[in-house]
């Protein structure tokens, strides 16, 4: 039931997505399917969980740093927030559970340029203190890339990653072989890279049973 769920949300993101395709200017074309995205989630995730735009601060930012804006970012609404207006607000990176940056074409440049900032949000200091949950937590603000279009192959875009961790020096941490152990590990790039109607491209710590084939430390699921 869910799997079909999802299958046909996909389908119906990409057929939408051909509306603003019409349009001449490329940020109209960008902006809908960011819309798209956020009508998504607001349909289906916990009223707990807020959804917004604008830049992550920690316990050392400082007025006029340059940070990130972040297109989709879902916070825990039971934190506060500060409103810079205009729908534009500061979230701190204790409250933020994900990022979500959506391109129209995903191509390796803007794999790059996503990943650059990915990196900067995932060296904010986080402050947390808990004696007490339940269910999944993730070992630190999850990062997620969507595209509504990019190479015929996923193959293509796991290549891209190694050529940016080779380039940049990223250390990719060794996995754990149990489940438990590998939850905690955070990765250094994107969580997870989703590109509409071909596949998915998934930082290999996840609890999630649906993705299928690994390629050393990432997995990967081609075709939906």
């Amino acid at each position: 039931m869910l799997l079909r769920h999802i299958n046909e949300i996909e389908n119906t993101l990409l057929q939408i997505s051909r509306i603003p395709a019409n349009a001449g200017h490329t940020l109209h074309r960008g902006t809908p399917r960011e819309a798209f995205i956020r009508e998504f989630l607001q349909n289906h995730l916990s009223e707990l969980i807020g959804f917004g735009t604008g830049e992550i601060i920690d316990c050392n930012s400082e007025p006029r740093q340059l940070r990130n804006q972040i297109d989709i970012l879902l916070y825990k609404k039971n934190y506060p927030k500060l409103n810079f207006g205009g729908d534009i607000n500061g979230f701190f990176a204790e409250s933020v559970v994900a990022t979500i940056e959506v391109k129209s074409l995903l191509t390796e440049q803007e794999l790059i340029s996503a990943f650059n900032s990915i990196r900067n949000t995932k060296s904010l200091q986080r402050n947390v203190v808990t004696s007490f949950h339940t269910g999944y937590q993730p070992p630190g603000i999850l990062s997620i890339i969507v595209a509504y279009d990019g190479p015929a192959n996923m193959s293509t875009i796991h290549g891209w990653i190694n050529n940016y961790v080779n380039n940049k020096r990223v250390i990719i941490p060794s996995m754990p072989l149990t489940g438990n152990e590998r939850n905690q590990i955070s990765s250094p790039v994107a969580d997870l890279i989703v590109v509409l109607g071909k596949g998915v491209i998934q930082f290999d710590n996840s609890p999630s049973p649906l993705l299928m084939m690994k390629i050393g430390d990432k997995t990967q699921m081609e075709n939906g």
